[in-house]
């Protein structure tokens, strides 16, 4: 027996509870970085829907001070549109010059709280912010320069250039209107009124021969603004070298045409005067790249200086809440960093307690199993572990005491086995040295009576190691078989007559039911099949006394019998129930001394026998019905057995039956 050495203990880094404590803290990990990031999502589209709703609001208030300072040439008189605003959005609104010298605010303190250091915008009609200016025309888009379309200066119509106008404007989009096309009078900032089709099909338009010439041409207050930036322009463009344009009504450049863009021609009525042909243009000079760029720049920078006297100057704009606050933002100090952490070890170290706890508790009977296990290996006969429960560890834990018990039992079973072969051999060999030595000392003669009784004895010896040898095969799974179709009826014939002259020596009427199996077929090894049914017999026979009655029939698998069928099909017996059902059953029953009830889940066991001090001659070697159980198993089938104490045995092989033989 080997040594009980205690188990070295699996490294933590391998054990389960290691891996349950990393799986447990990764978890852990996970789910506070996953509630982390959503709480930081929510809260920053919280703020971020926050900050859009007052960006909203802001470019509302910077678009309307920026109309404010592109029709004012000053910031008086903007103390009521600033408080208006204030009021409208709920924050402070504050207007100071560049130098942070005040022009409005609408705090109601007598003390207005400090301005913040940045200001929100620049208010500057010659310069708008393009995101704030974007916003507040709710993405219907900007004009390409940074001038707010609304700083108009000299470009302003007076009141009478208005009307003339707006009765043109009004007579084309009845005109328009007339012919089905749909259209309307749109006034921009500088009083000019525009025919606005809806849709855009401009041949229709054109087939309409409603003329729209007088709405295209510049009035005079226009060509005066016109020539004024056109001349500064042009001085902008010689002191680069470069020679002058002529600016269109649009103030786009016509590289070389006349500044009043000619309208294009539109059929008239027959009845309308005809005009003068218009006089022949020079055709246009060429524009490279670098000359458009010089020119837009000198464009842009003679607007901002036409307008400068007619706008107000540039102010900063402030807006935040009455307290002084600016727009709310996200802004994770280190003290709320630290409580964040905090927490998150906190949870980790929640999670990791749990997980020692539970993992102790689960690895706890995982150790007694295995040291239950080490003992079992080191010769102790019966390690057994307490069963915590009816859980799954409860549930292996029992599992592996029935193991253990039927380990056991099997043990006791081989030591028992060891000693009845010994004592199965020992007989036999005992008698065959007794004779030998009766006859050395001459105390026997070695006639032919006297080798008779050797031969009997070496048979007996014979017929032992052929049995354990048999057995011995068919637990290694090696048994040889040599299946062919086997007719049941024939079969149980052939081992009536081997047995009949034991039967009348016995005093037992051995009998083959009539009719029974005449026509069951199976595949089978015909000489195993022999074997087992002639065990069944010879046992059955040793155990009848002089009187009885041993009977061999066969039957259909799905009842107890019935009539034959058809010759070569699967059939029953003489028993009361139906046909069979897939398997042949072979029954031997005697009317012997019975079995009790407690022995008969034993009667397949090797060497057993249920009087203990029978002999060899009179009880068998114990070894019989375990080779008819191994030979049916061999064949697919099983065997049972029943039993009436006082009344006799029934011992009832079923195998699978075979097509029949033609």
């Amino acid at each position: 027996m080997r040594r009980n050495r205690p188990a070295a203990r699996v490294p933590l880094r391998r054990s389960l509870l290691g891996r349950l404590l990393g799986v447990s803290a990764l978890v852990a990990a996970c789910s506070v970085a996953a509630t982390a990031w959503l709480a930081v999502q929510t809260t920053s589209g919280a703020i971020k829907q926050e900050q859009g709703q007052n960006l909203t609001a802001d470019a509302r208030i910077y678009d309307t001070l920026l109309g404010y300072a592109a029709r004012n040439p000053t910031w008086e008189g903007v103390d009521a549109t600033v408080r208006e605003l204030a009021e409208q959005s709920g924050r402070r609104v504050a207007l100071t010059t560049q130098s942070r010298q005040p022009l409005a605010d609408s705090a109601t303190t007598e003390t207005p709280p400090a301005l913040p250091p940045e200001a929100s915008a620049v208010v500057d009609p010659l310069s708008v912010d393009t995101v704030l200016a974007a916003r507040s025309t709710e993405g219907q888009g900007t004009a390409a320069d940074r001038i707010d379309p609304r700083a108009v200066g000299p470009f302003l119509l007076p009141a009478g250039e208005r009307a003339v106008l707006r009765r043109t404007a009004d007579r084309n989009a009845e005109c328009l209107n007339r012919v089905g096309i749909a259209a309307d009078v749109v006034v921009g900032p500088s009083g000019r009124p525009r025919v606005q089709m809806v849709g855009n099909d401009p041949e229709r338009a054109l087939a309409a021969r409603c003329d729209p010439s007088d709405l295209d041409a510049p009035t005079r207050t226009e060509k005066k603004a016109l020539s004024a930036l056109n001349d500064l322009a042009d001085a902008c463009l010689e002191r680069q070298d470069r020679a002058g344009v002529r600016l269109n009504r649009d103030l786009s450049w016509g590289d070389g045409y006349p500044a009043v863009a000619e309208p294009l021609p539109v059929p008239r009525p027959s009845d309308a005067p005809r005009t003068a042909p218009a006089p022949e243009v020079a055709p246009p000079r060429e524009l490279n790249g670098a000359d458009d760029r010089a020119i837009a720049s000198c464009v842009g920078t003679a607007r901002s200086e036409q307008l400068s006297s007619y706008v107000a100057s540039p102010a900063l704009l402030f807006i935040g809440d009455e307290g002084g606050a600016t727009v709310p933002g996200f802004d994770l100090s280190p003290a709320n960093t630290a409580k964040i952490a905090g927490a998150a070890a906190l949870v980790l170290a929640l999670t990791v307690g749990a997980s020692v706890l539970a993992g102790a508790r689960l690895v706890r009977p995982l150790h007694a199993l295995t040291g239950a296990a080490q003992r079992m290996r080191d010769g102790e006969e019966h390690a057994s572990v307490p069963v915590p429960g009816d859980d799954e560890i409860g549930r292996l834990a029992a599992a592996f005491n029935d193991m253990s018990a039927h380990r056991a039992r099997l043990e006791e079973q081989r030591k028992a086995m060891v000693s009845d072969v010994a004592h199965e051999l020992r007989t036999p060999l005992s008698n065959i040295r007794g004779w030998l030595e009766a006859a050395q000392d001459g105390l026997a003669d070695p006639d032919p009576a006297f080798v008779s009784s050797l031969l009997e004895e070496a048979v007996q010896l014979q017929h032992i190691i052929d049995d354990l040898q048999d057995l011995a095969d068919a637990d290694a799974g090696v048994l040889r078989l040599h299946p062919g179709p086997v007719r049941i009826g024939e079969l149980l014939s052939q081992v009536a007559a081997a047995h009949q002259a034991r039967a009348e020596t016995a005093g037992v009427t051995l009998t083959v039911s009539a009719g029974t199996g005449a026509d069951l077929v199976l595949r089978a090894d015909p000489v195993r099949l022999r074997q087992a049914v002639g065990n069944l017999v010879s046992n059955a026979v040793r155990h009848t006394p002089a009187g009885g009655r041993v009977t061999l029939r066969a039957y259909g698998g799905g009842g107890a019998g019935g009539e034959s069928g058809e010759t070569g099909s699967v059939a029953g017996s003489d028993s009361p129930s139906g046909s069979g059902s897939g398997e042949v059953v072979v029954e031997v029953a005697d009317t012997g001394v019975g079995i009790p009830a407690g022995d008969l889940p034993y009667v397949f066991d090797r060497f057993w026998r249920a009087e203990k001090s029978r002999s060899r001659r009179t009880g068998g070697s114990g070894l019989g019905l375990a080779i008819v159980r191994k030979l049916a198993e061999a064949h697919g089938g099983t065997a049972s057995a029943t039993s009436t104490e006082g009344e006799g045995s029934a011992f009832t092989l079923r195998l699978p039956t075979a097509d029949p033989v033609p």
